[in-house]
Formats: structure tokens, sequence, C-alpha cells
């Protein structure tokens, strides 16, 4: 009993640090809106997030120093963004050194899974159902994305402007054969040097099943050699991930020193609009999912919130990619079916990007005075769903669709353009959705097939507390 007293003081007293630490915070929020001088309104602040400190260092969760480390970015960006715009290397190195582990990650699981537990039967049946599923939910984000924006009607009475900066390159509209053919690779080392994810997953997949079609005697040494390998590369990843939320703060620091606040308020109610969407499609969507598929809604958030958090602020499904699977792992999925099904879905499971891409297709008809009848926003969906696959590799990739679609719909590029200044804002929220998403399927599909591990040994926050 008096244990228990012991630990219900001990929450008590951090709950109210965390809250004297918000309140700080706030105050300074409310400082600088009132016109305080600058540098109280910035103590404040400052000493709110210091606070904070403590508590994470008590937590010693991953999760929970990579919000402070974003709160302390923003402000950095808010307060200093001289500083804060040369921050962005410490994301950078971040993101090779996640670009570094990926291929063989992804290529240790898959194998070992195939050739390690007879595998072999059920490729086929995971491949068909993610494929399936991928479909199923991205169209239903893509109607969902049409239905809101048609709603809010966001991009009526904007006025355009010039356009002053240089279009991305756009895309170049690709025929269904050409985006079955580039899934397979005709060089892995090529493969692994461009990052694309989807070609090492089939590599893995052939290299695998052939593994398992030896006799024992000859699979046993190669075997082993990769079973290491792939042990290496996630204890390599949880010593990388300790880096993370100094990624996350850098991250975000650039971002809002680079853009400024100001920049958002033309189109902040096409970002009201994403961003309600986005919680629509969870709630509406994914919660429904996991409950008819019986994962446990609880250990599948606070898993997941993790690699959400650091999509989010590094804007880059990419970077959360390792994160992510060894998350799934912790909570009942195979290996196998992690190393399969995510990585498949950074290319056919987009949701917050097909979600974004239609909303921000309709916003720049609206912004540009087009009225597209139904029938001709149906097209534009499936044009887009059809033109976003294959596309997770290239920098600002919904851009690039939007502007290779909108010479074919007459939407004005300038109406286009005027989305950069809010992208990069949206593109946190739909890169959170998509590493959801893809998390979302992988569980699903292992529940499908009979795979799910109720009862894990792990348990979240585990990086930070390895030795």
């Amino acid at each position: 009993m008096d244990d228990a007293n012991i630990r219900t003081t001990s929450s008590s007293a951090r709950i109210a640090w965390v809250f004297v630490a918000l309140l700080c915070y706030t105050a300074g929020i409310a400082a600088g809106a009132l016109h305080w001088p600058v540098p109280a309104a910035v103590s404040l602040r400052w000493v709110g997030i210091g606070l904070l400190v403590p508590y994470a260092v008590r937590q010693r969760s991953l999760l929970t120093w990579t919000f402070l480390a974003m709160l302390a970015g923003a402000e950095l960006g808010a307060d200093a963004p001289a500083v804060a715009t040369q921050s962005r290397f410490v994301a950078d190195i971040f993101l090779r050194l996640v670009r570094m582990i990926v291929a063989p990650l992804i290529f240790g699981g898959i194998v070992t899974g195939i050739a390690g537990h007879g595998e072999l039967r059920g490729v086929g049946r995971v491949a068909l159902k993610s494929i399936v599923f991928f479909e199923v939910v991205t169209t239903i984000g893509l109607i969902l994305g049409a239905v809101a924006i048609n709603w809010t009607q966001a991009g009526a009475g904007v006025v355009l402007p010039a356009p002053a900066q240089a279009a991305p390159a756009a895309a170049q509209s690709e025929t269904w054969q050409q985006i079955v053919v580039n899934i397979f690779p005709e060089n892995i080392a090529q493969a692994v040097a461009q990052g694309q994810i989807l070609q090492v997953a089939v590599f893995a997949l052939f290299f695998g099943s052939a593994l398992a079609l030896l006799p024992e005697a000859r699979r046993a040494p190669l075997f082993t050699v990769v079973q290491s390998l792939t042990d290496t590369i996630f204890r390599l990843t949880s010593i990388i991930m300790y880096v993370a939320p100094l990624a996350a703060g850098a991250a975000m620091a650039y971002t809002v020193g680079n853009m400024g606040l100001a920049t958002l308020v033309p189109l902040a109610k096409l970002a009201a609009t994403c961003y309600g969407t986005l919680l629509v499609f969870v709630l509406g969507v994914f919660v429904p999912i996991l409950m008819l598929a019986r994962v446990p809604l609880r250990r599948f958030a606070s898993l997941v919130a993790e690699p959400a958090a650091l999509g989010f602020a590094t804007t880059s499904s990419e970077a959360a990619l390792p994160l992510a699977m060894e998350r799934m792992e912790e909570l009942g999925v195979p290996r196998w079916i992690v190393s399969f099904v995510i990585p498949t879905g950074y290319s056919f499971n987009l949701t917050g990007s097909t979600l974004y891409l239609s909303m921000a297709a309709l916003f720049a008809a609206q912004a540009g005075g087009l009225h597209l009848s139904v029938m001709q926003q149906i097209v534009l969906l499936a044009t887009l769903a059809l033109s976003s696959k294959g596309l997770a590799g290239v920098p600002r990739a919904c851009m690039v669709v939007l502007l290779g679609v909108a010479g074919s719909f007459q939407i004005p590029i300038a109406a286009v353009l005027m989305l950069l200044g809010v992208d990069t804002l949206m593109d946190m929220g739909r890169t959170g959705l998509n590493v959801v998403g893809n998390c979302m399927a992988a569980a699903v599909v292992a529940r499908w097939e009979g795979e799910f591990n109720s009862a894990p040994a792990l348990k979240p926050g585990a990086i930070l507390q390895e030795p």
C-alpha cells in the first residue's frame, strides 16, 4: 500500500509539474498576443519549455522527447529564424542514417521470414490482401477529401497570385503497364542506391523464396548470415533513433523559421479543412477497421504514436519507416509481414497523400473559377489515384502530381503554385497519416492471416530503455 501511495504521489507531482510548464508557455503566448515586451514573452515560453525537460528525462520515452523537441524547434524558428534556418543539416543527417539502413532492414526481414518460417505459400495471399486493402482505403481517402473541399469551398473567392517562382517539374503520365514494370528491379544495387524500397522488397521476396526452396543443409549457412544481419540492423535502428528527437526539432525549427506563420493566413481555411478531414478519416475509417479486425486500439495507438510523430515533424515517411516496422513487430505482427506490407504501402497506401491530392486539386479548381461537374470530378479523382502510384520517393510528390494533372483539366498553374505557401504545413499531417495507415495495414493483414500475436513481449518506448 505504501508503494502504491508513493507511486500515486509521484504521478501527481509529475502532472502538476507539466501543468506549471504548460501554464508558463501559454502565458508567454498570451503575453505576445497582448503586445507585452518581446523579451518577457519569449522568456516565459522558454521557461515553460525548460520546465518540461525534467519530465522528459524521467519519462525516457521517444515520443515525449520528440514532442518536446518539436515544441522547442517551433519556438526557435519563431524567435530566431536566422539561426533556425541553419539547423536543417541535423534533420538531413538523420534522414541519411535512416536511408542507410532501410534497404537491409527490408531485405533481411522478408528473407528471414520466408526462408526461416515456411511462409512461402502465404506470400501470394498477403500480397493480394495488401493490394486490395490499399486500394480500398486510398479510394475512401480520395472521396472524403473531395467531399470535404466541396463542402467548405475553401478555394472559392481566392485571389490568385502571380506565378513568381518556377514550377517544379510536372509529373510525366505513365500507363498502368509502366507502373507495374517499375515495381520489378533490373539492378538491385541501383534500386538500393535510389531508395526504391518497393523494388528492394520484390527482390527480397524472390530471394527469400529461392532460399526457402534449397535443401536444409545448403540453406542454413546463408540463412544464419542473413538472420545475423537482420538482428544487427534492428539494433542499429535502436541506436539511430536516439537522434530522432533532435532531428524532429531541427526540422520543425527550419520549417517555422523558413516559412513564418504569417504566410499561412490566406490559406488557413484550406489547412483547417485538411486537418479536420484527416481527423474524420482517422476516427471514421481507421478506428472502425481496427475494431473490425480486432486489433487492440489502445496498444496500437501507443505504439504508432512515436513513428507518426516522427513522420509529422520531418515530413518524411521514410524517416519513420524503421521505427514503424519495429513498433508493429512489438504489437505482435510477424516480422516478414511487417517487412513486406509497410514498404509496399509506401507506394500503394499513401492514405494521407491521396486525401490531400483530391482536396488540393479541387481547391485549385475553385480558386481558378472552374466549376467541375460530378463526372469531371470522378475522372479527376481516378487520374490522381493512378498518377500518385510509385511517387513515394519523389520530393514534393503531391505537388508534382498536381502540376502534371492540372493541364489536363484546365486548372491554372498559379492556383497550384499558391499551395506551396502552405504545403509544408499540410505535408506534416498527411505524412503522419501515411505512417499510421501503413502500420494499420500491417496489423490488419496479419490478423486476416491468423498470424497476429496478441501478447508480444516488448512495450512502447523500449528504444530509450535499452542499455
